[in-house]
């Protein structure tokens, strides 16, 4: 294990991974996402990742983004659950031009009122691109179909919400959730760790904040939505799951991939390659701290949606028949995927970001141990379904 780490004085986490190349991946990430919002100031978190954004006290937004693609490098953020992160892949040389553009955005945004106002129709038709696409707004769908509000919300928020936000509030709210002592950074490839600490150091102050999480109701519902204008059905089908700090959070991995997680898994071979019902079958396994739940999503038509619902019921059935074959090879695939997918220096950051919050960073290297650890009884007792939601969204 090749990580570091460090707590600053004034409250903030730094996590480093060294690598050898001379590129590096940062983040910094606030421990404040959409789970934090009541109904009433859903999206609010989402909407303070844009408008850090439009402007500084000494730069546009045109310099935030130039002075990070004039040097090759990428400049991006996204709100979760769970957290707000933004985030830099640049040249190692470059490091120091990437922290700058952070601090100052982290530091000192202005909110300004006509760029807020612009913003606000922005978020609008992201909210309209989202809905519009079937594929994407199922998995809204089937959050709302497993969680009572707020948080069946979701994260974007709505027309309603975004639209009755004032730059005042947003502004006093940026300023009493955002603080060091919410704040991980994290750091993959080629960097001198004790300047950037220091770094970090000098550029945030120490202050405080007391956030609280809104209760999680989970519930389960089953719901269709006709539309007219397209071809396709959306069909997702989900169930509650452990958290990624238990430990059987491993054996629903192992179950995804045997399952539901590429060309050779059971679901994929049976719906597609044997029936010809679609051309879509993936599982997905979304979870935070706070919350985790699982999904099957398959495009199939409107008339085959009972058989598919059918075929995914009876599969989770079939699991009492997994071999220890079976079992052997889909911890293989699982091993050999993670270490593809952390070539990738940001994979890697937001692993280590991910890991932190729900437990500690260091147990993302102990993953292959866990999935090893993973008995067949284990995935056998993960299958067993209690109950479950579905979201439907098909030709009208």
């Amino acid at each position: 294990m090749n990580l570091k780490r460090r707590r600053l004085s004034n409250g903030i986490t730094v996590l480093m991974e060294e690598r050898p190349l001379p590129i590096v991946s940062l983040s910094i990430s606030n421990k404040f996402g959409a789970v934090y919002e009541s109904s009433d100031i859903k999206g609010i978190a989402h909407f303070i990742e844009h408008l850090v954004f439009t402007g500084t006290k000494t730069r546009t937004h045109e310099d935030i983004s130039r002075e990070i693609e004039s040097k090759g490098g990428v400049l991006n953020a996204f709100t979760s659950h769970d957290v707000t992160s933004f985030w830099f892949k640049l040249p190692s040389k470059n490091l120091f031009d990437g922290l700058e553009i952070l601090s100052d955005i982290l530091n000192n945004p202005i909110f300004e009122k006509k760029k807020f106002e612009k913003e606000k129709k922005v978020i609008m038709e992201e909210i309209k691109m989202y809905h519009d696409n079937p594929q994407r707004h199922v998995l809204d769908k089937i959050e709302e179909n497993l969680y009572s509000s707020p948080f069946g919300e979701g994260v974007i928020g709505s027309e309603k919400t975004i639209s009755a936000l004032s730059r005042d509030f947003v502004y006093d709210y940026f300023k009493k959730v955002y603080n060091p002592e919410n704040f991980i950074v994290t750091i993959v490839g080629s960097a001198d760790f004790n300047k950037v600490c220091a770094f970090l150091e000098e550029k945030f102050k120490k202050s405080k904040s007391d956030l609280k999480v809104p209760k999680i109701s989970v519930l389960n519902k089953e719901t269709t939505e006709e539309r007219s204008g397209i071809d396709q059905a959306h069909f997702v089908f989900a169930f509650h799951a452990p958290s990624f700090s238990q430990k059987e959070h491993s054996a629903l991995e192992v179950l995804d991939c045997y399952l539901a997680n590429g060309m050779s898994s059971k679901l994929f071979l049976k719906i597609r390659e044997d029936l010809g019902l679609a051309y879509t079958v993936r599982g997905s396994i979304s979870t935070e701290k706070n919350y985790s739940y699982y999904s099957i999503y398959v495009g199939t038509t409107k008339q085959a949606i009972p058989q598919v619902k059918k075929i995914i019921v009876e599969e989770f059935g079939n699991i009492k028949d997994l071999t220890e074959k079976e079992l052997k090879q889909s911890k293989e695939r699982l091993i050999g995927l993670k270490s593809v997918m952390s070539e990738e220096s940001t994979n890697t950051m937001n692993d280590l970001l991910f890991y932190e919050l729900a437990t500690k960073a260091e147990d993302y290297y102990t993953y292959d141990d866990k999935i090893n650890k993973v008995s067949l009884n284990d995935v056998k007792a993960i299958a067993k379904l209690k109950s479950f939601s579905t979201a439907s969204i098909v030709p009208k």
